[in-house]
């Protein structure tokens, strides 16, 4: 408005000096006025917006930026300028899996190695054999146990594929159960130690072969870098042990026989029946006993018995080896 201002002014001033009246002044100040309506406003801060700069003032901002799902696990979103994100690591689980299966006794070898042939089948960058064993007890009754170190990405479903093949060999799922535990602290705790060992021993082996220092400071030194060296080698070996049980999910499976007790009415015949064994085999215990034990001591009595008839002892006569009968028949006469 202002320049606007000036302008009318400005030829109104040209006029009043040049002395022209009338039609021409007022044609000077409209061309000068339409002139400087007509002209962009200057970009200054005090000039007037347009409507459509106004307008354009109204719209809402735009949107955020959206932050990719894939990066929200590894950085933190809410860092702020200048701030580093800190990385986010995965935790480090180690899984344990169990698996009991009931199936009839004749049928647990079987199943046991069919088990064990589909842990091999997968390789042993997937699955290992730890340890196999199976008992075989009295009656109907054996049991055994199969322990696997599987791949941690494979176990579940290995699993699932080991209760399939139970089902065809007449057997069923009786107990099972996923246990894990955290070492994501340990195995960090595990590194720390392991470079800060590290950088202690590259110091003093800096020193052993600078040749700095007394007699006695060198020996010190030898020492310090053995017993540095046994601390790396605990640290490498429990990182290791750490990383494998993280890798490898140990998965135990437990086999046994028999059908669980119902109850009712033919639980007392069933015991019954299923004693009748041990029953059979207390009396041939007993005559076995009867026979290696009692018949020798009856065989001594009897023969005392008979020694001392003989010898008349019974009768009381005193005549040596005489029958009984022979002295009375002596004292009748």
């Amino acid at each position: 408005m202002r320049i606007l201002m000036s302008g009318v002014l400005a030829t109104t001033a040209l006029c009043a000096a040049c002395s022209e009246a009338g039609d021409d002044t007022k044609q000077a100040e409209y061309v000068t006025t339409a002139d400087v309506a007509m002209a962009p406003p200057a970009d200054y801060a005090f000039s007037e917006p347009s409507s459509e700069s106004s307008a354009m003032r109204e719209l809402p901002p735009p949107p955020p930026a959206r932050v990719p799902a894939s990066t929200m696990g590894t950085e933190s979103s809410t860092a702020g300028p200048g701030i580093p994100a800190i990385p986010v690591g995965m935790p480090k689980v180690a899984y344990r899996y169990s698996y009991g299966f009931r199936l009839p006794a004749d049928g647990i070898k079987p199943l046991q190695e069919r088990h064990a042939d589909m842990c091999e089948n997968k390789g042993p960058d997937l699955c290992r054999i730890i340890s196999m064993e199976q008992v075989d007890e009295e009656g109907d009754y054996s049991s055994g146990s199969l322990t696997l170190a599987v791949a941690a990405g494979e176990a579940r479903r290995f699993g699932k594929d080991l209760s399939a093949a139970t089902g065809k060999a007449d057997g069923e799922l009786i107990a099972s159960s996923i246990e894990g535990e955290d070492l994501s602290k340990r195995i960090v705790d595990t590194e720390a130690r392991l470079r800060a060992r590290s950088i202690l021993r590259d110091r003093l082996m800096e020193v052993l072969r600078s040749r700095k220092g007394t007699v006695a400071e060198l020996v010190e030194a030898e020492r310090g870098v053995a017993q540095v060296n046994e601390e790396i080698d605990q640290a490498r070996s429990w990182l290791t042990e750490m990383r494998s049980r993280v890798a490898f999910s140990q998965m135990e499976i437990a086999y046994s026989a028999g059908t669980p007790s119902s109850g009712g009415f033919t639980d007392p015949i069933r015991d019954a029946w299923g004693a009748i064994g041990k029953i059979l085999g207390n009396l041939v215990a007993f005559l076995i006993l009867v026979v290696t034990v009692l018949l020798p001591l009856g065989l001594l009595v009897w023969l005392a018995v008979r020694l001392w008839r003989r010898m008349g002892l019974s009768s009381g006569i005193g005549e040596g080896w005489t029958p009984a009968d022979k002295a009375e028949a002596e004292q009748g006469a």
